[in-house]
């Protein structure tokens, strides 16, 4: 997969929205040396609102991957859904320190969204991935079936009693 293809050159457009798509799979991913999931399949919406002195990238995508799950590491299918509103602008050099700004160069006539995507895909991703059949309990798996055996018991709590221990009513007393 070529990084060229998701150049935008936007200096033969005229002012107003243009539509962007693009098709994110598992090359992609490599080419950035992410291995975290496989099987991607991400379709990209992107709008380019174009002005006069600066321009508008708003980019939505939707897809699926199969990662392993957290807890079993049994692989399952995870819907992603992402969204991106990034303003480009034109100045005296190229900069994209700002998540939510891109400067370029006067003289400029294209970007590439690449890492955009890239960046907007892996961060849509959540901290913890639980397989939805753990979380309903339809999930069969051997490790499932460990982890339920090393559970830490419940231990049942002492009846109180109403006797005192002759040790502490000395304390009771300072109450009063």
């Amino acid at each position: 997969m070529k990084l060229k293809d998701f150049d935008i050159s936007f200096i033969g457009l005229k002012q107003g929205n243009h539509e962007f798509e693009y098709e994110l799979n598992d090359l992609f991913f490599e080419h950035f040396g992410f291995n975290e999931f496989c099987n991607s399949e991400i379709n990209i919406q992107a709008t380019l609102a174009k002005g006069s002195t600066m321009m508008e990238l708003a980019v939505k995508g939707n897809g699926t991957v199969e990662v392993n799950c957290d807890l079993t590491n049994e692989p399952f299918e995870m819907n992603l859904n992402s969204t991106l509103d990034l303003v480009i602008k034109f100045g005296e050099e190229y900069n994209d320190e700002d998540d939510e700004l891109l400067v370029l160069p006067h003289g400029e006539y294209q970007f590439n969204v690449a890492q955009y995507l890239y960046e907007m895909t892996v961060l849509s991703l959540p901290q913890k991935r639980i397989h939805p059949g753990v979380e309903d309990g339809s999930l069969e798996s051997p490790l499932l079936d460990k982890l339920e055996d090393l559970k830490p018991k419940i231990v049942e709590e002492k009846e109180e009693t109403n006797e005192s221990d002759p040790r502490w009513d000395a304390l009771k007393d300072l109450l009063k």
